[in-house]
């Protein structure tokens, strides 16, 4: 069983920055792709960004495309996004996800952290 746990949520103005990590522990020698995703109230949850293991290959929703950056460090067993030129609608919890190749749909994904706000005020 993995473990995840994301930090790193918090209250930014619009145009700002964040950087959220993604801690993974209990399945030592494990490799799997890690996914960022999202859900605002209301509606659906919804991918951000993938990374595969050795992190050569990454993906990216159009509305992220740009402004956001996973990234990993396998040595610290951490998954990051970068989020930058945030904007009022990017207000979501977000989640970290671990599955075995990068992916998008959600179901795909197996292992799941408890979230982490984010609000963009205007």
């Amino acid at each position: 069983q993995v473990q995840l746990v994301e930090s790193g949520g918090g209250l930014v103005q619009a145009g700002g920055s964040l950087r959220l990590s993604c801690a993974a522990s209990g399945r030592p020698g494990a490799t799997y792709a890690m996914g960022w995703f999202r859900q605002a109230p209301g509606k659906e949850r919804r991918f951000i960004a993938t990374i595969s293991w050795s992190g050569d290959r990454t993906y990216y929703a159009d509305s992220v495309k740009g402004r956001f950056t996973i990234s990993r460090d396998n040595a610290k067993n951490t998954v990051y996004l970068q989020m930058n030129s945030l904007k009022p609608e990017d207000t979501a919890v977000y989640y970290c996800a671990g599955t075995s190749v990068p992916t998008g749909p959600p179901y795909e994904y197996r292992y799941w952290g408890q979230g982490t706000q984010v609000t963009v005020s205007s």
